[in-house]
């Protein structure tokens, strides 16, 4: 960099300093948000480098990220994306290439998942023209049991695609080892759940294809961004392909001729020799990233473990502070697994003299923010009337969660004090009643 970039370096560096807020809450006025992202002096360095590269596409930058995380992750291969819910659209969508042979999944064939989740888990599901079979979860840990998923594979089952709830691993090692069993595909949405682990392993790297969100609510931040790994080459290669338009090549942005055979191939029905850069071997997409966002991600990255541990130490302290609360149920880790929490979820007892209504606003009227626990049950909603879906069982318990959780923050940007202040709030409104 030259020494005029350097000065200006430094000169990001004194405006962060001087954009630092004011560390002083208020309880009651300061709000208290359910999710936030922690930038630091560092980051924003890293954006103005990047932009004063002018690295407006994707880049040598984005490779070196997708390098990192693979490697963090402990899989072979990562594959960046401009969202979460486009990892999942990937992650889906390589499923139905032709390249996988008998084992692709084709219109009409069937993906189990939970009816209590996010749309973005479930809709590339049926925008590949496929089947949702969803399941019911449990409340506390707020995951399907290995029991249920079981009981939902039927004749055209091809795949499950779950995610970890607020952090919460479901039981990962049981639903890969059914999915085994069955030659089924495992597609694990570890969006939430970034830095947790289920019986000592690291939850993303339990699936075929797992998934991750950089948005800024989760636990590392490239603004907007996501990711899809794999160990698996054959699916990696899919992934890339669709992620970008589609293309047979592989060669890196700005990069040409990487097999040494760019006028030699013959595919399709195109002529001896037609451009390998410019060959389609799936409908595909762009869906790349920046390498200003992948600037980011190289900065938040080794932040992760702090980021994680200030999660864990906010809902531990959280739990214990309302280890005895009347007509509350609260949230309790899948056994075997040490969750990242994304968040803290929390359900209105049966015979609670309150409703979560009245309780959240409560809530809202002392600066606490509150979210839903996403869809609550999706097959309630007006995007899925009509929809061909099969329902394995019942969706009691997702009913309850639509009608009676919600979730509050444990994200690193709260304090003790914060945390304090939420747990005096719910137990002021519970005695009050």
């Amino acid at each position: 960099m030259s020494e005029l970039g350097r000065r200006i370096l430094d000169q990001v560096r004194s405006y962060h300093e001087e954009q630092r807020p004011a560390v002083k809450f208020v309880p009651g006025v300061t709000p208290i948000n359910p999710a936030g992202s922690v930038l630091d002096e560092e980051d924003r360095v890293a954006l103005v480098a990047a932009a004063l590269d002018l690295r407006i596409t994707s880049g040598a930058i984005a490779t070196k990220f997708e390098r990192r995380f693979a490697q963090s992750l402990g899989r072979r291969k990562a594959y960046l994306t401009n969202s979460g819910s486009s990892a999942n659209l990937l992650a889906l969508a390589a499923l139905t290439s032709p390249r996988l042979e008998d084992r692709s999944l084709r219109p009409g064939d069937e993906v189990i998942t939970t009816a209590a989740g996010f749309p973005t888990t479930v809709n590339p599901i049926l925008q590949n023209g496929l089947v949702p079979v969803f399941v019911d979860s449990e409340l506390g840990t707020y995951n399907p049991t290995p029991d249920q998923i079981r009981a939902a594979i039927g004749p055209r089952t091809k795949a499950i695609m779950l995610a970890h709830a607020l952090g919460n691993p479901f039981a990962a090692e049981e639903i890969a080892q059914i999915a085994d069993e069955n030659e089924l595909f495992l597609i694990e949405d570890n969006c939430d759940a970034l830095g947790s682990t289920y019986r000592g392993k690291t939850t993303g790297t339990f699936g075929d294809l797992s998934t991750v969100s950089f948005y800024p609510a989760h636990h590392i931040t490239t603004g907007e961004g996501g990711c899809v790994s794999t160990d698996n080459l054959v699916l990696g290669r899919v992934v890339e392909s669709m992620r970008d338009w589609g293309r047979d090549c592989w060669c890196l942005p700005g990069e040409d001729d990487t097999c040494h055979k760019r006028f030699t191939y013959q595919l399709g029905t195109l002529p001896l020799g037609y451009d390998h850069k410019y060959t389609y071997s799936h409908v595909g997409y762009n869906l790349k990233s920046t390498d200003i966002q992948a600037a980011l991600g190289l900065t938040q990255l080794p932040k992760l473990p702090s980021f994680a541990d200030a999660r864990r130490r906010n809902w531990r302290l959280l739990r214990d502070a309302l280890e005895d609360i009347p007509n509350l149920v609260l949230p309790r880790p899948t056994p075997g697994s040490d969750p990242s929490w994304f968040g803290f979820a929390i359900t209105v007892g049966p015979d609670a003299p309150f409703s979560r209504l009245e309780l959240v606003r409560f809530l809202d009227a002392r600066k606490i923010g509150i979210r839903q626990f996403f869809a609550g049950n999706l097959t309630r909603h007006p995007a899925y009337e009509g929809r061909s879906y099969r329902v394995s069982g019942d969706l009691s318990t997702s009913d309850i969660i639509a009608e009676r959780t919600f979730w509050v923050g444990v994200h690193p940007l709260l304090t003790p004090e914060m945390v304090a202040y939420l747990a005096e709030s719910l137990w002021d409104f519970v005695k009050n009643h």
